[in-house]
């Protein structure tokens, strides 16, 4: 079922996002060779308490009967290409590729968003592998138009990331998000165009892109959280919260 949601919910969600969108920038301030993924966690659960919002993702659950998600944040590195577990053995290091993906509860609405980004000096190939995904999802954010089918986000991303000869993951996807962190519909980052559900004013939609240097396949950590590239390719993430409207897309979680 999908859930729409009116101008107040929306704006709810526009401070959700934004709390979120504020504190993934200072962590990426924070980000630096040396620094431990736990204190990346610690400090985004400190920042948390003080904007007066809730994490969105520790004690998370997929289902019942899976492990809950354990942290605060979720920190992918290099071939990690998604639900990184943060740890104080997970020390950043010059030249990893790393993704930040987290999420807040304000006022009973979630804000979702997520980043890659280069620490130092990294391969061509892997700056044009992030600079790729972020434009993935540019391209998805503007086929998010009142009417337009859902396939044509989809496929505009795959466009895209295959265009550059990257590979589009399969197994994870965006979804609608609002008083719960995944509602529908499920928005998958490959599709066919004019396909899909048509897309209505109020749907609050998180795009994420998730594409991989090498080829598209992943696998399942033993934490059962992490997901790695199959190959050892490099992977990377990035995520918006976009509300659909008459006047085109809004983009919740810009600053």
């Amino acid at each position: 079922m999908i859930f729409l949601k009116s101008h107040q919910e929306i704006e709810i969600m526009r401070v959700a996002n934004r709390v979120v969108s504020e504190i993934l920038a200072e962590l990426r301030e924070v980000a630096r060779p040396g620094v431990s993924t736990s204190e990346i966690d610690r400090l985004a659960t400190e920042l948390i308490r003080k904007k007066g919002a809730r994490s969105a993702f520790k004690g998370y659950q997929i289902r019942n009967g899976t492990v809950p998600f354990p942290a605060t944040i979720c920190i992918s590195l290099n071939n990690e290409v998604v639900h990184g577990i943060p740890s104080a053995q997970r020390v950043m290091k010059d030249g990893d590729v790393v993704s930040f993906d987290f999420g807040v509860i304000y006022k009973d609405f979630y804000g979702d968003a997520a980043m890659t980004f280069a620490l130092g000096k990294v391969s061509d190939d892997a700056a044009r592998l992030i600079a790729t995904t972020a434009a993935a999802l540019e391209e998805g954010i503007a086929q998010a138009t009142v009417g337009n089918r859902l396939g044509n986000v989809s496929a505009a991303i795959q466009k895209r990331a295959e265009s550059e000869g990257f590979s589009v993951v399969r197994e994870f996807v965006g979804h609608g998000v609002g008083r719960r962190l995944h509602e529908d519909p499920a928005v998958p980052n490959y599709g066919v165009r004019d396909r899909g559900v048509r897309l209505r004013e109020g749907m609050v939609i998180a795009i994420e892109p998730m594409v991989n240097a090498g080829k598209p396949d992943v696998q399942l950590q033993d934490d059962g959280w992490t997901a790695v590239t199959r190959d050892g390719s490099l992977s990377a993430h990035f995520e918006h919260s976009i509300a659909i409207t008459e006047k085109g897309p809004l983009v919740l979680s810009r600053l």
